[in-house]
């Protein structure tokens, strides 16, 4: 794990996506009084949208610099905005149709786009938005991910080519459930991040929360993700830290 590595843990899902919004919020404060603005990549699933929903209540709705945050998201599935499965859909039921965010800067994945066509998109508004050079990576102020029961965390699943994507920012896969096409952010881009935070939530997660805070499995997904010179943060309630041996990582949980 990173050096820069923390766990914390709450006792149910409410007490989570308040802690998770309030990191938002410090995040962003953060970031727009160093450098004027804020870039953050969401991910969908059921623990992220609790904090997503938290968002558009108070304190967070009036006090979070709207106006100078830029959202992206990690994955999202190739299917129409108005499909339940889409993440950028989700969001906006969730959040951001309730808060006054500047449409220029939401920058959501382009499902309706052919699987490489929306890859090779996206990957070129992001490079465009950081200004960064051809040999350059992107860097976010945070990325929020979910984890799947089988280790896969954004659409990055076991057995797929994206994991061993060196050069793309952006990949296509088809995984998962459904098991329709996606686009991803990968390893390069998502380790670039000044702040990495896992959340995870329920007795469902506790299996795999506990293979990967314990390292018992190595060729998991999720254990891609670790932050060159960032912060990788595990934010999860007590049912998913539930099998996990605390002695083993005491020093790093609050």
């Amino acid at each position: 794990m990173p050096s820069q590595f923390q766990v914390i843990i709450k006792e149910n899902l409410n007490q989570m996506s308040d802690a998770g919004a309030t990191l938002f919020a410090e995040r962003a404060d953060r970031a727009v009084a160093q450098k004027g603005s804020f870039t953050v990549a969401l991910s969908g699933g059921s623990t992220p949208r609790g904090m997503h929903r938290r968002l558009a209540e108070e304190p967070f709705n009036a006090h979070i610099p709207w106006d100078k945050t830029h959202i992206f998201w990690v994955d999202e599935r190739c299917v129409p905005v108005e499909d339940p499965a889409s993440n950028y859909g989700a969001a906006r039921k969730d959040f951001m149709d309730r808060l006054p965010i500047i449409k220029k800067n939401v920058h959501p994945m382009p499902g309706h786009m052919a699987p490489h066509e929306g890859a090779v998109h996206y990957q070129k508004e992001i490079t465009s938005f950081f200004k960064t050079g051809p040999h350059e990576i992107p860097v976010f102020d945070l990325i929020l991910l979910g984890i799947g029961t089988d280790g896969h965390t954004a659409s990055l699943f076991p057995g797929t080519s994206a994991l061993q994507e060196a050069k793309q920012l952006i990949s296509r896969v088809k995984a998962g459930t459904p098991n329709v096409n996606r686009l991803t952010m990968t390893y390069p881009i998502l380790n670039r991040a000044r702040e990495i935070v896992f959340l995870a939530s329920g007795k469902g997660k506790a299996g795999i929360v506990q293979v990967i805070l314990e390292k018992k499995q190595p060729d998991i997904p999720a254990l891609g993700i670790h932050p060159h010179s960032g912060k990788l943060t595990w934010l999860l309630d007590r049912e998913a830290a539930s099998r996990v041996a605390i002695n083993s990582i005491s020093d790093r949980v609050t």
